[in-house]
């Protein structure tokens, strides 16, 4: 079974190289991604000795980096954590970065051999100004997890002009439940949109947020066809995760979790041309928790370092540290080096049960 095997820090942080071969080989019917391909995949091993070097003087430097570029959102999905915790239907909201402090991490992380950045939000397409830094950064992947609705004629100039900046549509299923929890349309507009990018021949991913209501459909053979006749090249399922006691009867629990890890043995096996990641499904048959730095950490739209989107607590911000400082944060170093990340838990979230732990170690500084 795979959920015995799987190491989900090998298929993402030692896999970049396997992610990138994976994706060629999806993409060997479009020359112009194949020739960003192999040059991103030039870049990747580039970057992996770049952090390979810091890691034999004891300087661990993650892959990836996950950053909010904004706070601002256009729609109320059900159980939303960002609107939970920050997200506003501001354009912009207060002391949020700005493109040019985007621009100076975007490069600072690509002089550290961080290959991967994912944007995400609130809606990151809101923040044009921000996206069009990221298309400066050739040699790191920018995934832009959006919902689809702001992708209009100059967003599709961008994303043909800069092949790393690729596109990550939300969708949770069907049209029922996909309108139900993002709001009547939005299941329309995002096929219409996928049918777009297939048909300019630009890559594209899903990501489906897992839940009690969706989480068979989101393994099922038939939505992974659907998806990858669409054009999808990868596919992120993502663990709902309740916003304290708020949306907890759309939390997934053990037994779904196994079911999802077989599925996707399945479907990883009869869909070689898509990259099927889960998170943090995998947490426990590979060593733990990849957050705080061990294999990404996360800046949230005003600029604080924090371990997790889903953990959001900080004692350093970019504004006024290096990325390479901001991985050295007394928070992130606790987490990794009192095997909090590592703890046996209950649930797909280790750092959901570490609350407690981060709310007195920040406390007691």
């Amino acid at each position: 079974m795979e959920s015995d095997t799987f190491n989900l820090e090998e298929y993402l942080s030692a896999g970049v190289e396997h992610f990138v071969k994976d994706t060629m080989r999806a993409t060997l019917k479009n020359p112009a991604a194949s020739v960003f391909l192999v040059k991103f995949a030039a870049a990747s091993k580039k970057a992996s000795k770049i952090r390979k070097k810091y890691d034999e003087n004891g300087e661990h430097i993650p892959p990836f980096l996950i950053a909010s570029i904004t706070g601002s959102c256009n729609l109320h999905c059900e159980g939303c954590y960002s609107r939970g915790t920050h997200a506003t239907d501001d354009k912009m909201s207060v002391d949020e970065m700005s493109a040019k402090d985007w621009g100076r991490v975007f490069g600072e992380a690509a002089e550290l051999g961080i290959s991967f950045i994912v944007l995400a939000g609130g809606e990151p397409l809101i923040r044009r100004d921000v996206i069009e830094q990221a298309g400066k950064e050739k040699n790191i992947m920018f995934p832009i997890f959006t919902n689809g609705t702001f992708i209009d004629k100059k967003y599709f100039e961008i994303f043909s002009k800069n092949r790393n900046l690729v596109p990550v549509l939300s969708i949770e299923g069907d049209k029922a439940v996909t309108d139900k929890r993002r709001g009547p349309g939005v299941y329309d507009t995002v096929m219409k949109n996928m049918d777009l990018f297939r048909e300019k021949g630009l890559i594209f991913g899903t990501s489906v947020t897992v839940t009690k209501a969706n989480y068979e459909a989101a393994v099922s053979e038939e939505f992974a066809r659907e998806m990858s006749e669409k054009g999808s090249k990868f596919l992120f399922l993502t663990e709902y995760v309740p916003i304290g006691g708020d949306g907890a009867e759309l939390a997934v629990e053990d037994e779904e979790r196994g079911y999802v890890r077989e599925r996707l043995a399945i479907l990883r096996d009869k869909f070689p041309g898509m990259v099927f990641v889960n998170i943090p499904g995998d947490e426990k048959s590979s060593g733990g928790c990849l957050a705080a730095g061990r294999g990404f950490f996360h800046i949230n739209a005003h600029g604080s370092a924090e371990p997790c989107p889903m953990s959001p607590y900080s004692d350093t911000n970019v504004k006024e540290v290096s990325l390479r400082e901001a991985l050295k944060s007394p928070l992130f170093t606790y987490l990794r080096d009192t095997g909090a990340l590592t703890e046996d838990h209950v649930g797909g979230c280790v750092l959901a049960g570490q609350e407690e732990k981060i709310k007195e170690f920040k406390a007691g500084k």
